[in-house]
């Protein structure tokens, strides 16, 4: 014969809280308060961040291989790469898009080596 077990129900408003049927688990009666200056000081360390690696008159060399393509000599975390990006144009202002590869030195060796390879690929096709 199979146990029954009888639980007696508590009237205690404070039992009845804390006991839920739910999954989702506790209410937070006090969330964390939103922290604006925080979002403001990463704004702001973005930003120079992003001013550091294009200081003013330091131009990276670069060449317009089409309309919305560009290649550019650039350093990144101490590194040289060679990246080639499709840009889009945002409110008159050319910007770089998700679209692109950025080269290493020795990748960029390796392309330069294979050109011949490449072109006689191409008229062969």
């Amino acid at each position: 014969m199979p146990k029954i077990n009888k639980r007696k129900k508590v009237s205690n408003s404070e039992d009845e809280k804390s006991s839920s049927s739910s999954d989702s688990g506790p209410d937070d009666r006090n969330p964390p308060p939103k922290n604006e200056a925080k979002k403001m000081a990463t704004t702001s360390t973005a930003a120079a961040k992003k001013a550091d690696q294009n200081p003013p008159g330091d131009v990276e060399p670069s060449w317009q291989l089409d309309k919305q393509r560009v290649l550019k000599v650039r350093s990144w975390r101490g590194k040289t790469f060679i990246d080639i990006r499709e840009y889009y144009e945002k409110d008159g202002q050319q910007l770089p898009g998700k679209k692109g590869i950025s080269l290493s030195a020795s990748q960029w060796s390796k392309l330069k080596s294979i050109i011949p390879e490449v072109d006689k690929a191409l008229e062969e096709v």
